[in-house]
């Protein structure tokens, strides 16, 4: 265990193109953290194997989106020099690690994590529920502590996850020695990007229900959805007043919007609090603040809709980034578990006192 760095490691589920709750919740933060300097190493999974636990009948989807990702990493900023980017199947270590942990954790503790609830219900699961997502938190936990990951980026609905990860450092530690780092949440400083809502205003943008804004979306298509976002239903003539509790452009607008975008796009008004109270009052129609934040989004995605372009020219290069960074992920992860095994007591071959001592016991027969 590397003694004083601080390491981060997060990642995503290869299910699809990451969309905008992605960005505010984990992306745009991601690329701030690494230009900050302040890291010593950090890591970002593509989950492909705990994808594959409720896709196990769809592989393909898992399998052409793991680029998907990767491009979408690449055009929001993430750079392979300064962040390692690793497909989880191909560290062979992490189910190794992942194996020991089960032995740590009971099934009603799994059963009892509100994240995994909430999940089976989304996917039907409660009657035939598939062992390998069960134990998906377990996983994760090996994931993190196998690259000493000091620091773990979440979003609010990944909280439960971390406190399991937790729980297993400290099982293994007191079981074995303390070589497993306990790593610290870090959640989104604008609480409007913890649980961006979907645009239908669904609780959570999600790619299964279609209520969300891919990065990749070309602006007409942002334009359209934009329009389209649920507001206030009672808000139905211009002049009635409206409601900003629930109004899905304001949460957005509450994530993305600055006054200098005021300045720009809606110079009628100096801030969003100016924005709020005149639609609370009525007299401001939602056209208008839906073109407002239309603007805002196009601003944003715009420079990464093009970088993603100019990597889809590139494609044998970006899965060479790929495999190149998978195998520096790799050579961590070999050498962690060798820390683990010692740990453990089942390093048989490299334990040479274990050795004398079955030489000396056995030596005299």
């Amino acid at each position: 265990m590397e003694k004083n760095k601080k390491i981060i490691l997060t990642g995503d589920r290869p299910t699809g193109k990451l969309h905008l709750g992605h960005y505010l919740g984990s992306l745009k933060n991601r690329v701030r953290l690494q230009d900050s300097g302040e890291y010593d190493e950090i890591y970002i999974e593509i989950a492909d194997t705990q994808a594959i636990t409720d896709n196990f009948h769809n592989i393909e989807k898992v399998r052409q989106n793991v680029i998907e990702v990767t491009l979408d990493y690449l055009a929001c900023g993430i750079d392979p020099e300064k962040t390692t980017i690793f497909v989880q199947s191909q560290i062979p270590e992490l189910y190794e690690l992942t194996s020991y942990y089960l032995n740590l954790v009971t099934l009603s503790r799994l059963q009892r994590n509100p994240t995994i609830k909430d999940e089976m219900k989304l996917r039907g699961f409660e009657k035939s529920l598939p062992m390998g997502f069960l134990t998906y938190p377990v996983s994760q936990a090996a994931d993190i502590t196998l690259f000493d990951a000091t620091v773990v980026p979440v979003g609010e609905d990944q909280a439960p996850m971390l406190e399991q990860t937790r729980e297993l450092v400290k099982s293994f530690n007191n079981s074995y020695k303390e070589v497993i780092v306990n790593p610290e949440m870090m959640l989104p400083d604008n609480k409007a990007c913890l649980r961006l809502p979907g645009l239908d205003g669904k609780a959570k943008m999600s790619k299964s229900l279609g209520n969300c804004i891919y990065l990749s979306d070309e602006a007409e298509v942002i334009e359209k959805k934009v329009m389209s976002m649920y507001t206030d239903p009672d808000h139905i003539k211009v002049e009635d007043p409206g409601k900003i509790e629930g109004n899905v452009v304001f949460t957005y607008l509450d994530a993305f919007c600055t006054d200098q975008h005021f300045e720009k796009y809606l110079p009628e008004y100096k801030n969003l609090d100016e924005l709020k109270e005149h639609y609370k009052k009525g007299g401001l129609g939602d056209v208008v603040i839906k073109k407002f934040l239309n603007n805002i989004i196009q601003e944003e995605l715009e420079p990464i809709r093009n970088r993603r372009k100019e990597y889809e020219k590139k494609i044998p290069e970006v899965y060479e980034m790929l495999m190149k960074s998978t195998q520096k992920a790799r050579e961590k992860a070999i050498s962690k578990i060798a820390e683990v095994r010692d740990a453990m007591g089942i390093n048989y071959f490299d334990d040479k006192d274990l050795i004398e001592e079955q030489t000396s016991k056995y030596g005299d027969n």
